[in-house]
């Protein structure tokens, strides 16, 4: 059978970037390893005046086809994974496609175009479909261009303000892909839940620690429902893990309750018992309380173990890397996992050809997915590619002032003219409003 998977990728951070040691806690009189340490950021990045989820969307892309010597013509179907759209309607993919139709040829007037919405679980959702469709034979040789992109904006002075983020990642997906092969194997984990939610408003509604529940539990189904397809999963099967990420630290704690799930029954738990003892079975207690308050205190111990730990310095930590410098993506953020997981190894020298990565999306509302990823051999010069080390180097940086000036710019229920703090260059920028209210977008060479 044909592999079909990610055949490239590209990521277009925006343009500005808050530093959250550095600028935001002070204004917050916090202590600034409140953000490194407890959420696992430095940095956010910011969408300029100029820029929205379309024009991330639209350069992210344009490169990605420029490099790989992609006409319209090679692409069947176009699909945006978004939760920041403007548009009840119209799709975003209408709008990429016309910016990329300024630059390129020739028109995308014979490719499918939709928009996936369910929450930061779309992205991966579209992926799905891509690969569905060229599975089914329909994509006439062709690829599909799928793409992730989100202003993850709050209102300020909600908890969620410093996990703020704006990027877009863009995927370009095919039959005998160069950078990871998509299993045919999934798990799901799915519930109706209120626990971050946008009823007609831009800003979120967001039980913070409802979420946090919600993400961990969709997650532990995913990972038991793909168990049972593809089998028991051993934290020796997979080299890195990439989680969705709205910021690292809830990482950490999806990533310890992984851990001791696909350890159990296994020579680790045994090797480990001698240390912290066994792993607590319902079982063996007279109520669900008394389960578990010793399942957390066998939590406690296990991540304090060498073992973990090592295992997660290796399998976990180098996902973050880029994440730590760009805040929440929403809909992109488990593909700048990905992405830095890749770019990690790649930046290390190591031959990750044939290696399997393990993926966790999620999705507020709520849904979680598991699937596995075969990285193929060409992925170096996929991940060699990529610029976003440059790109994060290039932010404007905001003062505090700058930054309440660009949230005020980009919420939508103000009418903000804010001067823009970059130049853009070989770019598509937002261009203002035509006569049925709809955006207008045009490249600057």
């Amino acid at each position: 059978m044909t592999a079909v998977g990610i055949d490239a990728i590209e990521i277009w951070t925006g343009n500005l970037k808050l530093d959250l040691p550095g600028t935001f806690a002070p204004q917050k009189g916090e202590d600034p390893e409140k953000y490194t340490k407890g959420l696992g950021l430095n940095a956010s990045s910011f969408p300029d005046s100029y820029e929205d989820i379309v024009t991330m969307a639209a350069n992210a892309a344009r490169r990605l086809m420029e490099r790989k010597g992609l006409e319209p013509d090679d692409i069947g179907r176009i699909d945006v994974a978004t939760e920041s759209a403007f548009d009840n309607s119209k799709p975003v993919s209408t709008y990429v496609a016309g910016c990329l139709e300024q630059v390129f040829g020739s028109d995308f007037h014979h490719a499918n175009k939709g928009e996936r919405k369910f929450a930061c679980i779309a992205g991966t959702q579209s992926l799905d479909d891509a690969y569905n469709w060229i599975r089914a034979g329909r994509n006439r040789g062709r690829g599909a261009l799928v793409i992730a992109t989100d202003t993850a904006l709050y209102a300020r002075g909600d908890a969620g303000e410093a996990t703020q983020g704006a990027g877009a990642v863009a995927m370009y997906i095919s039959e005998d892909p160069s950078l990871v092969e998509l299993s045919t194997d999934q798990g799901y984990g799915s519930a109706d839940e209120t626990d971050f939610l946008k009823p007609n408003q831009q800003f979120p509604s967001v039980d913070g620690k409802r979420s946090i529940q919600v993400y961990l539990a969709r997650m532990r189904e995913a990972l038991e429902d793909y168990e049972s397809v593809a089998g028991d999963v051993h934290p020796d099967d997979f080299t890195f893990a990439p989680f969705h990420t709205p910021f690292p630290g809830m990482v950490r704690r999806a990533a310890l309750l992984a851990y001791r799930h696909v350890i159990r029954d296994t020579s680790i738990e045994d090797d480990l018992a001698a240390e912290i003892g066994r792993q607590p079975r319902a079982e063996a207690f007279d109520d669900d309380e008394a389960y578990h308050d010793a399942l957390r205190e066998y939590m406690d111990a296990l991540k304090e173990t060498e073992r973990y730990q090592a295992w997660y310095d290796a399998t976990i930590d180098p996902t973050l890397t880029i994440s730590r410098e760009v805040g929440n993506w929403y809909t992109g953020s488990v593909h700048v996992a990905r992405a830095s997981a890749l770019k990690t190894a790649f930046e290390a020298g190591r031959d990750l050809t044939g290696e399997t990565l393990l993926i966790g999306s999620y999705g507020s509302g709520a849904q979680a997915e598991i699937h596995a990823e075969t990285v193929q051999e060409g992925w170096e010069s996929e991940i060699e590619a990529l610029d976003v080390d440059e790109q994060l180097d290039a932010r404007y940086e905001l003062s505090w002032a700058d930054y309440e000036e660009i949230h005020d710019a980009h919420n939508h229920e103000m009418d903000v003219d804010v001067e823009e703090f970059t130049t853009p260059s070989d770019e598509f920028v937002f261009d203002g409003w035509g006569r049925m209210g709809e955006r207008k977008y045009r490249y600057v060479e």
